[in-house]
Formats: structure tokens, C-alpha cells, sequence
């Protein structure tokens, strides 16, 4: 995602009271930011946010809480995430966003969080054989992820592109997780709930099917 420099963005994000500037600080204790103890589900690369915004503001019984690395990015989050709560009357308290390097996601959440479920929407699907390890799908991601997860915990992973599904297939087939929703053309499945993110809608206004999975640890 190429976005141009918004100054605006960091001073903003630092006077949000649902943004956290030191994560690691937090590692284990995400629980206590947030107004009540609920389960707790993390999208990872929540770009400009509106996939995070209107599942939370729908969903006040479970705590989010979205990474992504960009301040001009997250500070669009901040702003759709505050707009959709306008909307609801509401305050943003099952909410928590930061910025962080997906890569290194165990150094700021732990098992002792309890992360239910995690979203992985349209991430980069890094073509070039050199670079899939960098995939937020591929094995030695997904080994990260399942020490997270609860005992039930599940990932819900939508992507346009054929060849990162069907590698991400493999992947969590490796990991040993196990798949138990898969929809290859998820616009024409009776899917209930499904909130379409920015570039779910781009794609599917070019015709390009959508491709889901469910997998749990």
C-alpha cells in the first residue's frame, strides 16, 4: 500500500486513547487495556481500517485489536475507527490499534493473552519464491501464530490471488492446523457476516473471485 506522508498521522495516533506507542510493553497484559475482559481476536495488516472498525462496533462483546506498520495508514484507522463508532453512539472500548512489524508478532503478544481468533485480510502476496517467507501465511508465520492462539483458536485468511491461497493451503496443512471452512468464490457462497474490506470490493468489481479459509490450531 503506497499512501503519501501524512503528517497529521503520528500526532494523532499519540493523542488516541485506543493506541498503544510502546506494544511490548503490553506483551501478555493485553487484556487490561481494554474496558472489559472478552475474548480477543487481531486483525494483522488492518490497512485504513474499515474491516476492524465495522466488525467492532458491531461486536461489543469481543475486543479487537489491529496491527499495522504505517502511521499515515493507522491514522486513516483511527479516523474510520471513530466515524464508525459515531454512527453506533457508542465509545471505542473493545478497540486497541498499534504499529508493529508483523514479523515479529510474538514479541508483543503471548500465550498468556488468549488470542481467540485472527483476521488476515488481503495481505501482500509476495510472488517471487525469494521473498514467500515474508508471506503473513506461510509456515513459519502460522508456527508464531499457533502458540498465540487458544486451544480453539481459529484464523480467517481472505485473499484475491490464486497462487497465495493455494500455497497458504499447504502452509497450514504443514503447521497442522486444520481447515475446516475453505470457499473458493466466497460472493457466491451463503457465507453469513462477511464484511468486505476496500480491496474485496476493488477486486470483485474487476470480477476476480475471492477466496476464504477458516483453520484452526
Amino acid at each position: 500500500m503506497h499512501l503519501r506522508p501524512k503528517p497529521w498521522a503520528r500526532p494523532e495516533l499519540e493523542a488516541c486513547g485506543f493506541f498503544q506507542a510502546a506494544p511490548p510493553d503490553h506483551r501478555g497484559q493485553w487484556q487490561h487495556l481494554f474496558k472489559k475482559k472478552q475474548p480477543l481476536h487481531i486483525e494483522l495488516g488492518c490497512g485504513k481500517g474499515t474491516f476492524i472498525a465495522a466488525l467492532g462496533s458491531r461486536h461489543p462483546e469481543i475486543n479487537y485489536l489491529a496491527i499495522d506498520l504505517i502511521d499515515a495508514v493507522l491514522g486513516l484507522a483511527k479516523r474510520n475507527i471513530v466515524a464508525a463508532y459515531l454512527n453506533t453512539n457508542a465509545s471505542v472500548d473493545n478497540v486497541q490499534i498499534m504499529s508493529w512489524d508483523i514479523e515479529r508478532i510474538d514479541t508483543v503478544l503471548s500465550p498468556e493473552d488468549g488470542v481467540e481468533r485472527i483476521y488476515i485480510n488481503f495481505c501482500n502476496p509476495w510472488p517471487r519464491r525469494r521473498y514467500q517467507k515474508k508471506r503473513l501465511t506461510h509456515s513459519k508465520q502460522l508456527e508464531k501464530y499457533k502458540k498465540l492462539l487458544s486451544k480453539n483458536g481459529e484464523i480467517h485468511f481472505k485473499t484475491d490471488n490464486d497462487e497465495l491461497f493455494n500455497d497458504s493451503i499447504k502452509y497450514f496443512e504443514a503447521a497442522g492446523f486444520t481447515i475446516t471452512t475453505l470457499i473458493p468464490d466466497l460472493h457466491t457462497a451463503d457465507y453469513p457476516d462477511n464484511i468486505k474490506t476496500e480491496h474485496e470490493k476493488m477486486f470483485a468489481e474487476q470480477g476476480i473471485k475471492i477466496k476464504f479459509l477458516i483453520a484452526s490450531r
